[in-house]
């Protein structure tokens, strides 16, 4: 199966990147993702648990990155292994773009799976695959930007009408506050 689509981040094509190359990034953006170590170089191990469909397995697998042009493209390739389950297996080329101040992340994934997660069908298990692309990269995306803040009410400050003359800050998630140091 396979699956194109983009997201626009507010963030440098630079804070995206890191944010791909980090682990606990990443293991908090995989739906079901327990547990992922490792490093971009040498690749990531994960343990996740998922229900697709009757069938629940824990998968235990790699994701490696290759195909790296920082901070414009890579390709993250994955499989796993879920026992009894089958497994799966997948890849997602992404392509990071400058646009209007942030970054158009743009990606293509191809998914396959096995055993008896295949036995469940096309049409659940392509849901399934683009269900969790699509949260994958929605957490991915609120991660890097950080959760929406509302405009404060009245901060209390009696004084002159100071504010007009700043403009307001650009909101930055706490990955974009950490990488910008």
């Amino acid at each position: 199966m396979k699956m194109t689509d983009q997201r626009a981040i507010n963030a440098s094509p630079a804070q995206v990147w890191d944010a791909l190359m980090d682990a606990e990034v990443l293991c908090q953006c995989v739906p079901g993702c327990q547990e992922m170590t490792g490093s971009p170089q040498e690749g990531f191990e994960a343990t996740v648990v998922q229900k697709v469909g009757p069938v629940k397995a824990t998968f235990k697998g790699a994701v490696t990155l290759s195909e790296m042009d920082p901070p414009h493209s890579l390709k993250l390739s994955g499989q796993g292994k879920g026992g009894p389950a089958g497994f799966a297996k997948g890849s997602a080329q992404v392509t990071l773009t400058p646009e209007d101040g942030g970054t158009l992340l743009a990606y293509e994934v191809e998914a396959n799976v096995g055993g008896k997660l295949a036995q469940l069908g096309s049409r659940i298990i392509d849901g399934f695959a683009k269900k969790m692309t699509d949260q994958f990269f929605a957490r991915f995306q609120e991660v890097v930007e950080g959760p929406p803040q509302e405009a404060p009410e009245n901060s209390g400050d009696e004084g002159g009408d100071d504010s007009a003359a700043e403009p307001p800050a650009k909101k930055k998630g706490w990955f974009s506050r950490l990488s910008s140091g």
